[in-house]
């Protein structure tokens, strides 16, 4: 089985942390293809850094179908392009927002969410609401770190330790939910430190998709879903016409 992990944002570093996260959980037969787009944000901490990212996802999973990848993983909280990039795939796409809530939402009767900058919080809202987790969802707890940050400040695991600790007891969560792909190395540390369950989203995602591809299931092509209607596209986006 093959798995493509997109980080849709053009940090290697950040890439390659996914990558690991997505190995370490990986069946011993599923091939984890970690990549990012070479165009787009370094980060993505925004609505107007989301909508930019999505052509550079896209023109991956477009990739990825060429290469004949199973499954993809979209690595960014926000779960940017998730629908789009279904349109474009045969076979099963997960965000990994969508897949740590819903791990969440199996093993705690409420969850809160961990994430970074403040501003991003309404985008996470968005997302709990729309995946029907607002009667699991306790908080959403900022951090107020920037994406960038979690590469390369030391303090940065003790901040979030800290934040998760708190939504524990303040927010009466039985589990946490990590906010941001570039948190995906420290779920495990962070369970341990306060004695509940945190959950990675990257590695959610994965063994979700190795989940459904066992069973033989891909994106349905019926409805909404359908490969993309051919037409031209113009501009820079001609490479990109269905």
């Amino acid at each position: 089985m093959k798995i493509k992990v997109i980080n849709p944002n053009t940090t290697a570093s950040m890439t390659q942390k996914i990558g690991m996260a997505a190995r370490k959980v990986a069946a011993p037969k599923t091939e984890i293809i970690a990549c990012n787009p070479t165009m787009g944000p370094v980060s993505i901490e925004c609505h107007y850094d989301e909508a930019l990212s999505v052509v550079g996802l896209l023109a991956e999973i477009r990739q990825g179908e060429i290469e004949g990848a199973d499954g993809y993983v979209i690595a960014c909280f926000g779960d940017p392009g998730l629908l789009a990039a279904r349109e474009l795939a045969t076979g099963p796409v997960i965000g990994i927002a969508e897949a740590a809530m819903h791990t969440a939402s199996l093993i705690a009767t409420g969850f809160s969410i961990v994430t970074t900058l403040s501003r991003t919080r309404i985008i996470a809202q968005q997302l709990v609401e729309n995946y029907g987790m607002s009667r699991f969802c306790r908080n959403i707890r900022s951090t107020d770190l920037a994406v960038l940050e979690l590469e390369s400040d030391s303090q940065a695991r003790k901040v979030i330790t800290e934040e998760c600790r708190q939504a524990i007891v303040e927010d009466n969560a039985g589990a946490i939910v990590l906010g941001c792909s570039g948190m995906a190395d420290l779920a495990t540390a962070i369970s341990q430190e306060i004695g509940a369950p945190v959950i990675d989203g990257v590695g959610a995602a994965v063994k979700l998709v190795e989940l459904l591809v066992s069973l033989g299931l891909g994106t349905s092509k019926v409805g909404d879903l359908a490969y993309p209607i051919s037409k031209p596209y113009t501009g820079i986006l001609r490479s990109l016409a269905p």
